[in-house]
């Protein structure tokens, strides 16, 4: 009788396991597993090939590249990303996309095949538990939680583990081992399975009144606060919430920058937005913590969901610390006093904490004064001051086009509510210091572990998540040649992704870096030194499915990715766009931004 009562959990029999993870997966709504088969999970791949109306599995050309399309999957829905590879080298390709995803707090579980554990220390083809190559070890050394399944009786307690990791917050990358034979097995007992994902798992909604209260004292009793938002708030902070905390900073005049890699969670063409800090980032911020135009000091900081990082931070510029309090708030207490001493910490999810600081504000009155001279000083830095290195550069119609014009273009062009997906080297450089972006327009960067190939490969798997939005990844040739396949992998499936791709014949980061550091002697030259070979771009993006376009300038550009977002979603079909670039042009990495 308690049974037939209950309905948090169903009792179900007779299931193997490979059944019941579908099963766990269909409750936690993934449509989309990516990866390369093989024999180690071919009992997953056999059941995922009778349920196909509810599961597709995304043959890609490579686990790093598959890895890669779960975490942009994550990133542009805040759902599961899945990776399912095979044994021995298809684990340990998907490590590095999986270790990526743990540094970025995106939700990534990764499962493996492993050989039957009757084969186990004899040898077996790509064994890997049991041999000198620990999968399990390994991903546990990479990831927030990794175990393998031993037996189909652990299965539920393990893989619930997995999966209640992963979605935790903040969001982290798991993993979970399967030997093939265990997959076929049913348990050996009746199984209470959940009948949601709410019955196993549970999202922290922690809060801290008293503290926010606090925060909110230390900050609307300072003379020159500021606000840094960073990647933790990418899902906290959209739509009402974000509307909320806008009219919040609106209303005490505070103004707002990010992080590198938070970078356009808050309007950047907003009044109090001071844009990006940090590596290659606006000047705006350092004028506002200076006090370059006069008046009081920077005298309250608070840190939202950062965890100040050296690229977020100028590698821990002590101008960072204002003349006043330090505050820092995060999901995450294990970061919080980690870079910088600080006043107050606060350990909390930062949806719940916005929530809760907007509501108490509401409590508030304003020192007008004071708010009418921090937003006049905020507006005397906008105004006076270019938000760019380079504005001419900027605005340049010279052909072969500068990095800083295309930046130019693409702003211009890209439809709001798009999500643009940054690969790692220059391109970094160039959209941090070059593009203006507003919500609900998303960029989505990897600048923790700032692996090559990540744009390349997410931008497939955001276009999954986001069918209805244009999604584009700007990347660099030296990327686009190491995970460049994967456009074949966005033509068998119909996904109509965008690449941009920076075609300079150079791994430009590294050769203008090396220039930098060892400018003697000027010969041999750097870039000779990493010379790509020109390899025929067009030729291979061609070869592999794509809709294709040779861009010299900035007209061409505007023409080709105003053309390359039509025909993508017209005929879901990959659009690659080669821009030639000057290839003297260095971004700032390397220099000393403009002053006051």
């Amino acid at each position: 009788m308690l049974q037939q009562s209950t309905t948090y959990y169903r009792t179900v029999t007779d299931r193997t396991v490979s059944q019941l993870l579908l099963d766990y997966l269909k409750l936690e709504n993934v449509r989309y597993l990516f990866g390369i088969p093989g024999g180690g999970i071919m009992y997953l791949l056999n059941e995922l090939r009778l349920r196909e109306e509810e599961f597709t599995y995304i043959v890609c050309r490579h686990e790093t590249g598959a890895a890669y399309m779960a975490d942009g999957l994550h990133r542009v829905t805040g759902g599961l990303g899945v990776v399912l590879a095979t044994t021995g080298p298809g684990a340990v390709n998907a490590l590095t996309g999986a270790m990526n995803a743990q540094a970025d707090h995106s939700a990534v579980l990764t499962i493996t095949g492993e050989v039957a554990e009757n084969y186990f220390g004899k040898g077996y083809l790509q064994q890997g538990i049991d041999g000198t190559l620990n999968v399990d070890a390994v991903y546990q050394a990479s990831v927030q939680y990794s175990a393998m399944i031993a037996s189909p009786d652990d299965f539920g307690t393990l893989f619930t583990q997995a999966l209640r990791d992963a979605l935790s917050i903040p969001f982290r990358a798991t993993h979970i081992s399967l030997p093939v034979d265990v997959s076929n097995e049913p348990p050996s007992k009746p199984v209470p399975f959940p009948t949601s994902w709410e019955h196993y798992r549970t999202v922290p909604k922690a809060a801290d009144i008293a503290r926010t209260n606090q925060a909110l004292d230390r900050l609307l009793a300072a003379k020159r606060p500021l606000i840094m938002l960073g990647n933790g708030n990418r899902f906290a902070l959209q739509g009402e919430r974000l509307e909320k905390f806008t009219a919040f900073v609106e209303r005490f005049g505070i103004p707002v920058m990010t992080s590198p890699d938070g970078k356009a969670l808050f309007p950047e063409n907003h009044p109090l937005s001071l844009r990006n800090y940090g590596m290659a980032g606006c000047i705006w911020p350092s004028l506002y913590i200076a006090a370059a135009g006069g008046g009081p000091a920077y005298d309250a900081l608070m840190v939202m969901g950062s965890v100040l990082g050296n690229l977020a931070t100028s590698n821990w510029n002590t101008a960072l610390l204002p003349n006043g309090p330090f505050i820092q708030v995060d999901a995450d207490q294990s970061v919080i006093g980690r870079a910088y001493p600080i006043e107050l910490g606060i350990v909390c999810e930062l949806g719940q904490f916005i929530d809760d600081l907007c509501a108490l504000a509401a409590l508030r009155q304003p020192d007008e004064a004071a708010v009418a001279e921090r937003k006049k000083y905020v507006s005397w830095i906008r105004d006076n001051h270019a938000p760019w290195y380079d504005p001419e550069k900027r605005e340049s119609q010279a052909t072969p086009i500068l990095p800083q014009s295309a930046m130019r273009v693409i702003n211009e062009v890209v439809p709001k509510g798009s999500h643009i997906f940054i690969d790692c080297a220059n391109c970094v450089g160039w959209t941090l210091n070059d593009l203006a972006i507003d919500p609900p327009t998303q960029l989505h960067l990897s600048l923790d572990t700032g692996p090559l190939g990540f744009g390349t490969c997410a931008v497939v798997g955001g276009k999954l998540g986001a069918p209805d939005r244009a999604c584009i990844a700007i990347t660099g040739d030296g990327a686009f040649l190491m995970h460049g396949s994967e456009v074949s992998t966005a033509a068998r499936y119909g996904i109509g992704a965008i690449w941009i791709v920076m075609d300079n014949n150079d791994l430009a980061m590294v050769s203008q870096g090396n220039a930098h550091f060892f400018p003697t002697p000027p010969v041999p030259s750097w870039t000779d030194y990493y010379k790509l070979g020109a390899p025929d771009l067009v030729a291979f993006a061609t070869g592999l499915g794509a809709t294709t376009y040779t861009v010299q300038d900035p007209q061409g550009l505007r023409a080709a990715l105003t053309k390359a977002i039509s025909q993508a979603e017209a005929y879901r079909r990959p659009q690659v766009i080669v821009l030639e670039i000057d290839r003297s042009e260095v971004p700032p990495y390397y220099r000393t931004p403009p002053q006051a």
